[in-house]
């Protein structure tokens, strides 16, 4: 009788303070975080991995993060958002334009000598999808994070020197947009995610890629691609959109305290760490091509201007599609570059 009433009490206590009795444990959660690059890659040595060590401390250990990296789980880049939907991954990260034309709101990122700062552009992003993206073109998932990488650099196997010397060079491009403006400045744009790039290098299936220098050790580009251009200015020629994403249902499912944590630790925090991060990696990653004697040319803003004007249609068929869609792509353009400034860029 003692201890039935003991237990009856044990019973009482553990309802009144919210949780069924035997389903302590079950408040911890375990999440599976799945994207394409290797892991000694900046992104999730650096970004992922410090981002899931500070969730799991905050959590005091009740929510644990697997990682799978280089697309262990399966599958290939292109459908990891649609693995965050499916529920085949709880967390993925991965370039927005692998899923060409699905989000055309966030493309206004991607437009050429849109990106100042990459810092203030990830905000940007990540303002824009606190106000509208995630109701809308988001609305299949948790947005955990969205940001953009560093000035994107031209690496080929021959110097380019001017935008004529891009004329008929095969040139592997990350996104719709990204590729549409490389067509327009003369080249062959060949769109692949980027673990395929070093095969599509040696086997001379492209002449060269447009990254940023940060990722460029992961794929060993220095030792693929002798020559590099960067460009002078204010202005990048071109970024590419990142996002980190949660299935729906498994947010959903978690205590408002863990979903509290894990907020805390996103949204813009997470943007804006990450923007820097990898921003902050461009500088070993260029250094390690000085290093191996390979040619770094820098644009100047004469030269520069010639390809901001060559790129300029890009734009235009941009709008033209997003008007399309039922989208006012010009005062969307205005709306991102106010959000820019906003932010410090």
């Amino acid at each position: 009788m003692i201890r039935r009433a003991f237990m009856t009490t044990v019973a009482a206590a553990t309802l009144a303070a919210g949780l069924a009795p035997g389903l302590a444990t079950a408040q911890e959660v375990t999440l599976r975080l799945h994207q394409f690059l290797p892991p000694v890659a900046t992104v999730p040595a650096k970004i992922l991995k410090p981002w899931a060590s500070e969730v799991e401390a905050a959590s005091d250990g009740r929510i644990k993060i697997e990682h799978y990296d280089s697309m262990t789980l399966g599958g290939k880049p292109p459908e990891l958002i649609d693995q965050a939907i499916d529920g085949v991954a709880d967390i993925v990260m991965t370039v927005v334009g692998y899923t060409p034309g699905r989000y055309p709101k966030t493309e206004v990122f991607e437009l050429p000598f849109m990106m100042t700062n990459p810092v203030a552009t990830s905000m940007a992003f990540q303002d824009l999808v606190e106000t509208d993206l995630q109701d809308g073109e988001y609305k299949d998932v948790k947005v955990l994070g969205a940001w953009v990488h560093g000035p994107g650099v031209i690496h080929a196997d021959k110097p380019i020197l001017s935008v004529e010397d891009m004329k008929g060079v095969k040139m592997r491009g990350p996104t719709r947009v990204i590729n549409d403006m490389l067509k327009e400045l003369g080249a062959v744009p060949v769109g692949m995610p980027l673990p395929a790039i070093p095969e599509a290098l040696s086997k001379g299936v492209v002449n060269g890629t447009v990254i940023p220098w940060e990722v460029t050790p992961a794929i060993r580009l220095a030792e693929l691609s002798n020559n590099h251009t960067e460009f002078t200015g204010d202005q990048a020629l071109y970024t590419a959109t990142i996002i980190m994403v949660m299935n729906k249902a498994k947010y959903d499912s978690m205590p408002d305290d863990l979903k509290a944590v894990l907020d805390a630790q996103s949204g813009m925090k997470l943007s804006e760490f990450a923007a820097q991060v990898m921003w902050d990696a461009d500088a070993p990653a260029r250094e390690i091509a000085v290093k191996n004697g390979n040619t770094i040319n820098a644009l100047s803003e004469a030269e520069v201007a010639k390809f901001k004007e060559k790129a300029g249609p890009v734009t235009d068929r941009w709008i033209a599609d997003m008007e399309a869609k039922g989208i006012d792509g010009t005062a969307l353009i205005e709306q991102a570059k106010d959000l820019i400034k906003k932010h410090g860029g």
